[in-house]
C-alpha cells in the first residue's frame, strides 16, 4: 500500500482531437469534472455543440496540443490521420501532459510515443488502441511505468448486442419515416 499524490482534473485543460460522438461524450465527462475542454474537428465552422468551450480547425492542431494537460485522441483512421501524432506533436506537449488514445492506434506513431515516454518528455499515456492488435507480448509499452493499457475494450459490455439492436431498430424507424439515419458512414470521408 503506497499512497501517492493525485493530480486534480478540475481547472486543467482537456484537448480532444476528433469531435465526433466519442469526442463529444468525452467532453461532457471532462466538463462534469470542471475541466476546460477544447476540441479540434475537421470542419470547425459548424456550430459549437456539446461540452467543448472552443472548437479549433486542423491547422490549429499544435496549438491545441500545447494547451492540453490531457490530450484525448478520438479521431478515426483515415489517410489524413494516419501518423497524425508524431515526433513534432509529442514535442509540443507539456512535460506534465498525458495522451489518451481511444480512437485508432495508427493515428499515433507508436515509436515516437515510446521515445517520448521513455525519455519522460510527457508524463504518461493511457491507450485502448494500438497499431497492431492484439498488442504483442514483447511490446515496449508493457515495460513502461507511465503507461496504462486496456485491450481495445470500450464496446465489450454485457449489453453490446442489445444496444446494437436498439440502434438498428431506431434507424429502421427513421428510414421508414424518411428521417436522417444516425451513425451513417461517409465513404468519402473514410468513416
Amino acid at each position: 500500500w503506497d499512497p501517492f499524490d493525485i493530480r486534480m482534473l478540475a481547472g486543467s485543460t482537456m484537448g480532444i482531437l476528433g469531435y465526433g460522438d466519442i469526442g463529444k461524450a468525452v467532453a461532457r465527462r471532462g466538463r462534469a469534472l470542471d475541466m476546460n475542454v477544447i476540441a479540434l474537428r475537421r470542419r470547425p465552422g459548424e456550430p459549437v455543440e456539446g461540452a467543448a468551450s472552443e472548437i479549433l480547425g486542423p491547422e490549429q492542431k499544435l496549438e491545441l496540443i500545447r494547451r492540453s494537460d490531457y490530450l484525448v485522441v478520438a479521431a478515426p483512421l483515415t489517410p489524413e490521420t494516419r501518423g497524425w501524432i508524431g515526433e513534432r506533436e509529442l514535442e509540443a506537449m507539456k512535460p506534465s501532459a498525458v495522451v489518451i488514445n481511444v480512437g485508432r492506434g495508427a493515428v499515433i506513431e507508436e515509436r515516437a510515443l515510446i521515445r517520448a515516454l521513455e525519455q519522460r518528455r510527457i508524463a504518461g499515456a493511457a491507450l485502448d488502441v494500438f497499431e497492431q492488435e492484439p498488442l504483442p507480448a514483447s511490446h515496449p509499452f508493457y515495460s513502461l511505468d507511465n503507461v496504462l493499457l486496456s485491450p481495445h475494450s470500450a464496446d465489450h459490455t454485457p449489453d453490446w448486442l442489445e444496444r446494437a439492436m436498439r440502434r438498428f431498430l431506431e434507424n429502421f424507424a427513421r428510414f421508414e419515416r424518411g428521417e436522417p439515419l444516425v451513425n451513417v458512414v461517409d465513404k468519402r470521408a473514410g468513416y
